[in-house]
């Protein structure tokens, strides 16, 4: 069974990923995944604050807001909190390709244009692949309209783009008022792939201490049917490549979104909670599923259900909504 695909001009042997998680963050852990069948990986972020950080005044500027301010004291960490520093990630591209055959992702984490993107120069000078950003954007200004939130995100692919060859992959969030057109936009403006979804992180209320506080929620798999849906609406009408992640846990969540249309399924939960080891397991069960279905090659399957291909459309619409509502019958 051929399950080899194409992911933002890179050959991959299959399309499981791992995402950017703490799991990559350790190479003997890359290896592992490579072991287990894993045809990239995507490294954590960097983030756009560590690279600001190695300005003094800035340091300086959020120890004066952590101490101001009670809601900022966990903002941001300090400088030695990072896991890996900007020069420590670059040692960490390298360690990585020394020691896989594999593509390695790097990801830089930003919401604005700046110096930072300067660093995925140096990035590509480590060795990476390609380059995911991930632009955790969080437009909470009333003053601020669509179409600037949209242009940073624009502006910021068009500066990385501006800066390095290998192939860049922009992860969005679902909350535009037309992700369609924002992904036609950015297909425009030279992304190479379209990471959907972003997960954000949401706060929550501790109602002992009467405080807000932030946790990590891994994801279920019901959560792959918001990228399996505009995937599929994607699929044929973009030159980028897809990715789907979030909610991608067995060897079924996987073959729904490629059969949506998208080029690679990324792991991060599943892999959290069982390990790397289960990137075969998915694979061993995605092989024989397709082999019972009496599929050639994982590309006879990509996009087969996609908005373009199925005979109703509209099932990844309004009018399929009206549809569940109707039939839904009380217990």
């Amino acid at each position: 069974m051929d399950l080899t695909t194409n992911y933002m001009g890179l050959k991959l042997n299959s399309p499981l990923v791992p995402s950017a998680s703490p799991l990559t963050r350790d190479v003997a852990e890359i290896k592992r995944a490579e072991d287990a069948g894993a045809s990239a990986v995507v490294l954590p972020s960097v983030f756009e604050e560590q690279l600001r950080l190695e300005s003094a005044e800035l340091d300086i500027a959020l120890e004066q807001g952590a101490e101001s301010f009670a809601e900022a004291t966990s903002y941001f960490p300090s400088v030695g909190e990072f896991r890996l520093g900007p020069e420590d990630y670059l040692d960490h591209i390298q360690k990585a390709k020394a020691a896989v055959g594999i593509p390695v992702i790097a990801s830089l984490n930003g919401t604005s244009v700046g110096g930072w993107t300067d660093y995925a120069r140096q990035i590509e000078a480590a060795g990476a692949d390609g380059l995911e950003l991930n632009i955790y954007y969080i437009p909470t200004d009333p003053e601020l309209t669509s179409p600037q939130v949209e242009q940073t995100y624009l502006d910021i692919l068009k500066a990385v783009k501006g800066t390095v060859k290998i192939p860049v992959a922009v992860k969005l969030s679902p909350f535009f008022s037309s992700l369609a057109n924002m992904a036609r936009r950015l297909d425009a403006a030279g992304a190479d792939a379209l990471v959907l979804f972003n997960r954000f992180y949401q706060p929550d209320i501790d109602l002992d201490n009467l405080e807000v506080e932030h946790s990590i929620l891994l994801s279920t798999p019901q959560a792959r049917r918001l990228p399996l849906r505009w995937i599929a609406i994607l699929h044929g009408r973009i030159q980028a490549s897809l990715a789907a992640t979030s909610g991608i846990h067995t060897a079924a969540d996987a073959l729904k979104v490629i059969m949506a249309g998208a080029d690679v399924a990324m792991l991060c939960s599943v892999l959290l909670r069982k390990g790397v080891a289960q990137i075969a397991v998915i694979e061993r069960e995605m092989r024989r599923w397709l082999e019972e279905h009496e599929y050639d090659s994982l590309e006879q399957a990509r996009g087969s259900l996609s908005q373009k291909s199925v005979a109703n459309p509209a099932a990844f619409e309004r009018a399929q909504y009206m549809r569940v509502l109707s039939t839904y019958e009380l217990a």
